[in-house]
């Protein structure tokens, strides 16, 4: 007699919101970064108005550009976020044996900042510059760096913790810091006259893009025996 074979558990399909999210986000992506390196006209007459704008604002309040340069330099600069994402995989293989996710997460983010700083040696978009400015940065300009850090390392937190059934509050109250962060972060890049505008709109995109792949990633390819 034949034993019956054994089916391994069928791999749950992907999220197909996440999937085609991935694509759009993937297409305007390049359409924008096609615009910069090409210097479309409207686009950078658009970001140098709002530059010049805000700029003036930082000059006239400084006690407002003083709490978006603590705010960006300590709260979500890049290396805070990364010291985030390396504390939360920590933990996933401590506390929950899942290796796997915290490997994709380490990953994730280490591909955010490749990406970045591939693009910024392709493109190497010359930053604003200001006869009073109010902070530096180094680096070319486009794609924000904190732009694009915060919106992986925000958006990925935000989908583990839904993942892994948190309490509808907690969920909330993250979900509300993530946006927080993610627009608050692109704000003060401006605001302190270290980025055009489309740099930022740029790091959103791609970071944006980077989650919903990771997502669509994490669906298809995690192992069906590890816990979850």
């Amino acid at each position: 007699m034949h034993s019956p074979t054994v089916d391994s558990p069928p791999r749950p399909p992907v999220p197909r919101t996440a999937a085609r999210s991935a694509i759009v986000l993937a297409v305007c992506s390049v359409l924008l970064l096609i615009l910069v390196a090409a210097k479309w006209h409207p686009l950078i007459s658009t970001d140098g108005d709002i530059s010049r704008t805000t700029h003036r604002w930082a000059v006239d309040d400084p006690d407002t550009t003083r709490a978006f340069r603590i705010l960006t330099d300590w709260v979500w600069d890049p290396v805070t976020m990364r010291v985030l994402v390396a504390v939360v995989a920590v933990w996933l293989m401590w506390r929950r044996r899942d290796w796997w996710t915290a490997v994709w997460l380490l990953a994730t983010a280490a591909l955010g900042t490749l990406i970045q700083q591939g693009l910024k040696a392709a493109v190497d978009r010359p930053r604003p510059v200001w006869p009073d400015p109010v902070d530096t940065a180094h680096y070319a300009a486009y794609p924000s760096g904190h732009a694009l850090t915060a919106t992986v390392v925000c958006g990925l937190l935000v989908w583990l913790l839904h993942r892994h059934g948190a309490a509808r509050a907690l969920w909330r109250t993250a979900l509300a810091v993530a946006i927080v962060s993610v627009i608050g972060v692109g704000l003060t890049r401006v605001w302190l006259g270290v980025h055009w505008p489309s740099d930022v709109v740029g790091g959103w995109l791609l970071g944006a893009m980077l989650v919903a792949a990771a997502v669509v990633a994490h669906t298809r390819w995690r192992p069906p025996n590890t816990d979850a």
